[in-house]
């Protein structure tokens, strides 16, 4: 598998808005008729709402004037995104896009999917059975970027040091590829003194783990947290100060939310993997209008990936980069992600003034 890195994404953003509107013209019948199913997996993880459901029915719009998305989410409850699902294969859209909240629960209904004639591309997770194609960034990427960037927070203590590991929900095949990852670049570096997983994600389970491991291990044999994402990153944090432990030690995170950035700024959080999530959902917007329209997707794919059951899947996987105090402001501010006013509260000025984020 190879991914894109942020070099070609200019490049990327001029094909998918010029094949995507290839083949549309102004008297093209049943235009009206074509509809989007998006279904995401949770709110425990704020980007599904903040970010891409927004970025994905404005591009949808853009592509496809006529065009509409219906929109469910599964607040991670696979029985309910079946039940979603199938609500929008009996209406009859025209092509879905999938976040899964569990691949092998929803594997009969993307068969059913296929059934009616309507495509699936998974969307950041990858899908079991016969999915048309996969728009993602590259989960072993974002686990190396962890791991490396915790090896350097962590400095001398990287060589032999303690690492405790919280890892995402079992059920995401995202939260295996990130673990992976990691382990690869911390398996010959550090101890793992402990490895959890994170069921749906959420702050709380995370809080309750990192508090285990302190209980367990005392708070001096933990030089490094590998967080898999922001959220877990929340509870980690929590739960450490919780046990006031000082100094804090580094901790992980993906998806740079903004709480995570202020944490960052603060010294709590030492980094986030900043995923450009305007170049995935652009991507997957492209694809599902596309193979809405009947039209294939091999100008659009940058490389094929492989399901527990399916091969060679269609996929356009995008580079991630890490984000640590140093560099806030340039990924995350350059990009207009954040500008330094929605960071750089009253409270944080002192900081970011420190790190160089002033107007």
């Amino acid at each position: 598998m190879r991914g894109l890195g942020l070099r070609g994404a200019a490049g990327l953003l001029a094909v998918l808005l010029a094949v995507s509107l290839a083949g549309c013209t102004d008297g093209e019948e049943g235009e009206g008729r074509l509809t989007i199913g998006l279904l995401l997996p949770s709110r425990a993880v704020p980007r599904w709402e903040k970010s891409d459901r927004p970025l994905i029915e404005k591009r949808v719009k853009e592509l496809c004037s006529e065009c509409r998305v219906v929109y469910a989410n599964a607040e991670n409850d696979a029985a309910s995104q079946r039940q979603q699902m199938t609500s929008m294969i009996t209406r009859g859209v025209s092509a879905l896009l999938l976040d899964v909240v569990d691949p092998k629960a929803l594997r009969s209904s993307v068969h059913a999917a296929q059934r009616e004639g309507i495509p699936v591309v998974a969307y950041d997770r990858l899908a079991e059975g016969p999915i048309s194609g996969f728009v993602s960034f590259d989960g072993a990427r974002v686990g190396r970027l962890q791991g490396q960037t915790l090896l350097k927070g962590m400095g001398a203590r990287a060589d032999g040091g303690g690492v405790v590991m919280v890892n995402g929900d079992p059920s995401s095949p995202n939260a295996a590829w990130y673990e992976d990852g990691a382990r690869a670049v911390l398996r010959d570096e550090v101890r793992i003194l402990k490895s959890y997983d994170t069921l749906g994600w959420r702050t709380e389970n995370a809080h309750d783990h990192m508090s285990a491991a302190i209980s367990d291990l005392g708070p001096s044999a933990i030089d490094g947290v590998l967080a898999a994402n922001d959220s877990i990153a929340a509870g980690v944090i929590s739960a450490l100060k919780s046990a006031r432990v000082t100094p804090l030690p580094p901790v992980t995170g993906q998806d740079a939310d903004p709480d995570a950035v202020q944490r960052i700024v603060e010294g709590e959080q030492y980094m986030t993997v900043y995923k450009p999530f305007r170049l995935e959902t652009e991507a997957a917007a492209a694809m599902a209008v596309a193979l809405a329209r009947g039209n294939d997707v091999d100008s659009l794919v940058t490389t094929t990936v492989d399901s527990p059951t399916k091969k060679d899947v269609p996929a356009i996987l995008l580079t991630p980069t890490a984000v640590t105090r140093e560099t806030i402001g340039r990924t995350l501010i350059r990009d207009g992600v954040y500008t330094v006013d929605q960071i750089c509260t009253p409270k944080l000025r002192p900081a970011c003034a420190r790190v160089g984020l002033t107007r």
